[in-house]
């Protein structure tokens, strides 16, 4: 099992504003495995003194840095805290705090000194959470499931939901062939799983409304076809999960859903560069890092691929955007790419955390201007 905790965009936004004299960022990948993560605090361990030897080499305060370490190394002593893992661990620590992140995709090992902290790693889990609901959808029984990363599947009760769809009519069943005006024959029992799958929608708005998580439809046809004629709700994914979720168990189900997840998240991509590629032609797009500096501090930057593993040592100047690029990390300076990201992030824009191949042109980032400069 995963033990998650993604950092919300609240979160995130806060943690971007963040100054210190000391802010250390440290990812690293982890096992779900407790009795395999002696290797993982070894790594940690390892990354602490890298932080160390930069923190010493710019002539860091010592007594701050010996409070920094404090924190570390009491977290790599903290047997209980390594019960719990995921695949990746994010360490952002101050002299005066240390905050741990848990994300269920795999990350590479990063070090990084600064002023301000390292977030562009965190980025891939908070646009791409693998959460969902599952509509679990049958004439005789309906059930609601929600999906995350770091917990077993869990049914949700909803309030005003129908049992099964004959209840939900008032008719003993949904298949009497005995005429009643329109209401006979297949054309008949259309109509009223129609109504049912009304009331099911009707019951998801409490729900659903102003949730940013999508609805997966587990369902047979014609009912598949039918609640999808009358949902309401714009997150419903189009892929559907085949076969009676009547014989399916809610971890079959979290399994078949979290596969349409993926195929989403590759769509929601592909659908992006299909924009960018647009966008390029009307020169509102980019993948040069210091124009996108340039659009980042003016606010420019409607939305962003970045590449969530790679850095590039530098600074980006406060008032105009111009970069500064540095042959390697040092404490003086960060992750100009990381740095692009969180002005999109503090000017309304959105980020996707991807791998350098997701990115046109294999380039460090990809960003769509709200206006060409």
């Amino acid at each position: 099992m995963l033990y998650v905790d993604i950092p919300s965009l609240s979160d995130l936004k806060s943690l971007t504003a963040h100054r210190d004299d000391i802010c250390v960022s440290i990812y690293l990948p982890t096992t779900p495995v407790s009795q395999e993560t002696v290797g993982d605090r070894i790594e940690l361990k390892n990354l602490a003194k890298e932080a160390l030897r930069q923190l010493e080499t710019a002539n860091a305060d010592k007594r701050r840095v010996a409070a920094l370490m404090e924190h570390l190394d009491d977290l790599i002593d903290d047997d209980e805290f390594w019960r719990f893992q995921a695949r990746s661990l994010a360490v952002l620590a101050t002299p005066d705090n240390a905050r741990t992140f848990r994300v269920p995709n795999t990350l590479v090992s990063i070090v990084e000194v600064s002023d301000r902290f390292h977030l562009k790693p965190l980025l891939r889990a908070i646009a791409f959470p693998n959460t969902c609901f599952v509509l679990a959808l049958a004439e005789n029984a309906v059930r609601v499931i929600q999906i995350s990363a770091d917990l077993p599947p869990a049914v949700v009760r909803v309030d005003g939901m129908p049992k099964d769809a004959a209840s939900a009519v008032g008719r003993a069943s949904v298949n009497d062939r005995s005429p009643s005006g329109r209401l006979q024959g297949s054309e008949g029992q259309k109509v009223l799983l129609r109504q049912f799958a009304r009331q099911v929608d009707q019951a998801l708005r409490g729900l659903l409304t102003g949730s940013d998580v999508p609805l997966v439809l587990a369902a047979t046809e014609p009912l598949a076809s039918i609640y999808r004629s009358v949902n309401t709700y714009a997150l419903l994914a189009k892929a559907g999960i085949d076969g009676s979720p009547v014989y399916l168990t809610d971890a079959q189900l979290a399994d078949r859903a979290r596969v349409l997840l993926d195929g989403l998240y590759r769509d929601e991509i592909t659908q992006w560069k299909t924009a960018f590629s647009a966008r390029e032609n009307e020169g509102r797009a980019t993948t040069d890092i210091a124009h996108a500096a340039r659009a980042a501090t003016y606010g420019a930057v409607e939305t962003m691929l970045v590449d969530i593993d790679g850095v590039i040592p530098g600074t980006v100047d406060e008032t105009n955007g111009t970069v500064n690029f540095s042959v390697s990390a040092n404490a003086r300076e960060y992750g100009v790419v990381d740095e692009i990201a969180s002005r999109v992030i503090r000017s309304g824009g959105n980020i996707l955390g991807v791998r350098k191949a997701d990115i046109p042109g294999g380039k460090s980032l990809a960003a769509i201007l709200r206006y060409a400069m």
